[in-house]
């Protein structure tokens, strides 16, 4: 299944260092065209998580009221999800692992090139190999898994033994690939020694040990990144932001580990590996962390829309209640031996129904006044009979002179 994402890779980074002659340029280009592709399933990716994220509080307080009833806290976890639209179960995981599990085989074409971009057989590779190795054993010093590009950066030194061992190789491969990338070889392991003087202050050299370092720097700042964009999104049932909830989050505690782990392991990995997969993680971490500020912005402002609707709901909840309440006050107080009126039906409705039409504009004036929206009041209606409860009294055969003596006028 790998060949399916490894080989249409393959030649794409195949074209892009025959388009530009330097492998170093290719490689980049190659990166940002990977995160290009991927956009789609980064895009499911990030909105799934901020979904969850943001729920987060509302979660914990589930959790909080049936803790000692896992069944009914399960129900109404899933009952909160489904309301709200966010994936549940493993769905909301899924989006997030499928980006890795295409990028672990695109490693395979920045590691095999005489595979991917040279397109050579196994059998000719493995004849590669083991001219060179004969000819110089030193330079396969780290580890099978990147003798391809070793083998590639220098089959031009020894093509004319290659040619002997292997006669039906082709010209091009004979010529293998340059490495060379700003004064960097990219086929070549950076060392630790290098900021020793024994090792030489050469830009080679340093140049192949800051790559590492700026790839395990770039992690971190991406980390730091996502988190502060991560902890403004957890809001309250109100669409309110919870920073306390935000701190105590079960993301906030997994984004101190990676933050320090995978920089370290990035690191570690760095030095075992020659500078040219360093690069491609370093750029692609770059690419990643301009996607997620993009992305951040692009569903945030979705988010913040669905949390001010659920702000202004809950405002004119309360000041509902507050009405009916302060509505029960005044009759408790008129009344305060329960003696009931001979009221009808329709008419308590109707009076219960002005004084939440009376919250809500209330609640709708204050929420306004929070945001700063400026709203003019409108001119209040009279009625033709001026009684308000009767404002089309008068018919049709009214006649304000009916009673009146004109005679004596």
């Amino acid at each position: 299944m790998d060949k399916i994402i490894t080989v249409p890779f393959g030649y794409l980074l195949d074209f892009l260092y025959q388009l530009t002659s330097n492998y170093g340029v290719a490689l980049m280009i190659f990166a940002v065209l990977v995160q290009a592709v991927m956009l789609p399933i980064s895009m499911k990716s990030k909105k799934s998580m901020m979904k969850m994220t943001r729920l987060q509080p509302r979660i914990n307080a589930i959790k909080e009221k049936y803790a000692n009833d896992q069944q009914k806290q399960q129900e109404a976890i899933q009952q909160l999800q489904k309301e709200e639209g966010a994936s549940m179960g493993c769905g909301g995981c899924l989006w997030s692992l499928v980006p890795l599990l295409i990028l672990i085989p695109l490693y395979s074409v920045v590691r095999q090139p005489l595979t991917y971009l040279l397109h050579e057989s196994p059998e000719n590779i493995g004849k590669i190999i083991e001219v060179l190795r004969a000819q110089d054993p030193s330079m396969f010093t780290g580890g099978a898994f990147y003798d391809e590009i070793v083998a590639a950066s220098n089959i031009s030194q020894y093509k004319d033994v290659i040619q002997a061992a292997i006669p039906e190789i082709s010209a091009r491969t004979l010529e293998g690939i340059n490495f060379s990338f700003v004064g960097i070889n990219l086929g070549a392991q950076p060392q630790l020694g290098v900021f020793t003087a024994a090792a030489g202050w050469t830009w080679a050299n340093i140049g192949a040990a800051l790559i590492p370092l700026l790839s395990a720097g770039s992690q971190i700042v991406q980390t730091i990144i996502t988190r502060r964009a991560n902890d403004s999104l957890v809001t309250n049932e109100k669409g309110v932001q919870d920073k306390e909830a935000a701190k105590q989050s079960q993301s906030a505690k997994t984004s101190n580990i990676m933050m320090w782990m995978m920089p370290l392991l990035s690191l570690w990995i760095g030095f075992t590996v020659p500078v040219a997969l360093s690069l491609y993680w370093f750029v692609g971490g770059i690419c990643r962390t301009v996607e997620d500020i993009l992305l951040t912005k692009r569903y945030r402002k979705i988010y913040d829309a669905e949390d001010a609707e659920r702000l202004k709901k809950a405002m004119e909840q309360e000041a509902i209640e507050a009405e009916k309440e302060r509505l029960r006050a005044e009759k408790r107080a008129a009344n305060p031996d329960g003696i009931s009126e001979n009221t009808s039906k329709k008419k308590l409705q109707k009076q219960q129904q002005q004084a939440e039409d009376a919250a809500k504009a209330a609640a709708k004036k204050e929420y306004d006044a929070k945001k700063g929206v400026v709203v003019e009041e409108e001119p209040k209606k009279t009625t033709l009979s001026g009684i308000s409860d009767r404002p089309y009294c008068k018919g049709r055969a009214y006649d304000p002179n009916r009673y009146t003596n004109t005679e004596e006028s």
